[in-house]
Parts: structure tokens; C-alpha cells; sequence
């Protein structure tokens, strides 16, 4: 019999208190190897604290986040990083005086084995990784069409450019599994597009993506399951077309209620 599809990252009944503010009450959910989750919700659902659970800002308060079934508590950001999970960020977090390359650079650098020592001394292994990384970050700029941009620095692209430069950084880093946070905040309607060109690409080159979005016609149409949160609770998951006629759904972004959104 043909394999199923891959676990990639599951969430075990994850919840997350603040104090007495409860951000994430016992959420579910999993990621299959080459799949585009969506995550989406109203403001203050607790999207972006999800993300930061899984990418290791913060620690659940209860349940298991597991990562090609291993474990992530107690795991540092950047051991997370070299596992294989990287992220971008609502606020773009570029190194604005750093040249496109070198910002791409830093996301090579997860990915070395050599250390300080190696540095110093210019041994062959390290400066056959610089050399490494050098073509990897050249490819990663064509690959989002920044290639021509390369020498500028990152506070000299343009808004979109920015948010692009993010994602090839993050895809720098080697990762199986891409965290996007709203990629699509500020941009137009022809970027939004490109932007979703652009995430089909990353997916059919074999990474995985979680998006956060809070563009309703862009996640419809680039994801393959959504999942729904609203005030730190998993309401609603399934397909695009599933979750657009969930009731509990539309009662979340409508302010309605539920009988109400059944018509």
C-alpha cells in the first residue's frame, strides 16, 4: 500500500497562559510534509503566539509540540533553526545596514558546521562553506528576483523587496518547514499575487509552509487546509471551502452569532 502523508509538525493540546491571560487553550492540529497550512483569526486569536511557540520564543504552558516527532520543549530558537523550522516576522527584521546578500548570508550561517576557531584560522572546511553559502544565497536571490539587487542594502529595497528578502533569508537557513507572518501585510493587490506565485513555488520546491495571513482571498486560494483560532481556541479546521462556510467561522469574522450565521 502507498505511505500516507508525512507528519511533519504536530500540537498536542498546546496552551500558553500569560499570567491569568490565557493566550492558547489546548490547541490541536498538524502540518503533513508539503502541504500549506493556513492559520488564521481575528485580531488577538493568538496566531502569531502560536508561532512563537512552535519556532521556541515562547514555552507552552501545557501539551507537546513535536517536530518530525521529536520533541521541541525546552529547545532554544536556534536549535529549532538548525532542526529545520525557520520564520519570518509581522515587522520585517532585516539587517538594514547589510547589503540583499549579506542579510541572505546570516541564514547560510545556520546551516555551517565550522565554528569561530575555523574562522580564524581560514581552514579549508570553513572556506568551503563561505564559498557554499555564497552560491546559495546568489541562487535563493534569483530564485525570489532580487538577484540584481544583491550589492544594495536591504534599507534601500523597496517595501515588497524587503518582505521577499525575508523569506529567501529564512529559506537560507535549510529549513523542511517555512513560518510565514503575514508575508502579505502592505502590499498591494499585483504583490499579493506575485506573493502567492511566489509561496506555490517554495511549496513545489519541497518545503512546507505554515502561513499566517489575514488576506481571506489569498489564503482561499493558495492553502490546502486551514485552521481557525479565535481567542486562543481552535474553532474550526479543514479545507479552504470547508472553513469559508463554517459557521463558527463566519460568527468569529462577522460578529455574529452562530445561529444567526447559519441564516
Amino acid at each position: 500500500m502507498p505511505e500516507g502523508p508525512k507528519r511533519l509538525l504536530e500540537l498536542d493540546d498546546v496552551s500558553l497562559r500569560f499570567g491569568g491571560v490565557t493566550a492558547l487553550q489546548d490547541v490541536s492540529f498538524h502540518i503533513d510534509t508539503g502541504e500549506i497550512l493556513g492559520l488564521i483569526g481575528p485580531n488577538g486569536a493568538g496566531k502569531t503566539t502560536c508561532f512563537n511557540a512552535i519556532t521556541g520564543v515562547y514555552q507552552p504552558t501545557d501539551g507537546q509540540i513535536r517536530f518530525q516527532g521529536q520533541s521541541l520543549a525546552g529547545m532554544r530558537r536556534h536549535r529549532i533553526t538548525k532542526l529545520g523550522i525557520a520564520r519570518t516576522f509581522q515587522n520585517i527584521r532585516l539587517f538594514h545596514a547589510m547589503t540583499a546578500l549579506e542579510n541572505v548570508l546570516v541564514g547560510t550561517d545556520a546551516r555551517h558546521r565550522t565554528g569561530v576557531f575555523s574562522a580564524l584560522l581560514r581552514l579549508r572546511r570553513h572556506r568551503t562553506e563561505e564559498a557554499e553559502g555564497h552560491d546559495q544565497a546568489m541562487e535563493l536571490l534569483r530564485f525570489i528576483g532580487l538577484e540584481r539587487r544583491s550589492d544594495d542594502l536591504a534599507s534601500n529595497l523597496s517595501y515588497g523587496d524587503q518582505r521577499r528578502l525575508e523569506i529567501a533569508r529564512a529559506l537560507a537557513t535549510g529549513p523542511d518547514l517555512l513560518c510565514l507572518d503575514e508575508p502579505a501585510a502592505g502590499f498591494n493587490p499585483a504583490e499579493k499575487i506575485e506573493l502567492m506565485e511566489l509561496i506555490r513555488r517554495i511549496r513545489d520546491r519541497g518545503y512546507t509552509v505554515l502561513l499566517i495571513e489575514h488576506d481571506m482571498r489569498l489564503v482561499m486560494r493558495v492553502t490546502d487546509r486551514i485552521v481557525v483560532l479565535e481567542f486562543g481556541r481552535k474553532i474550526a479546521e479543514g479545507t479552504p471551502a470547508e472553513v469559508q462556510d463554517n459557521p463558527a467561522v463566519i460568527a468569529a469574522y462577522l460578529g455574529v452569532e452562530d445561529s444567526a450565521a447559519h441564516g
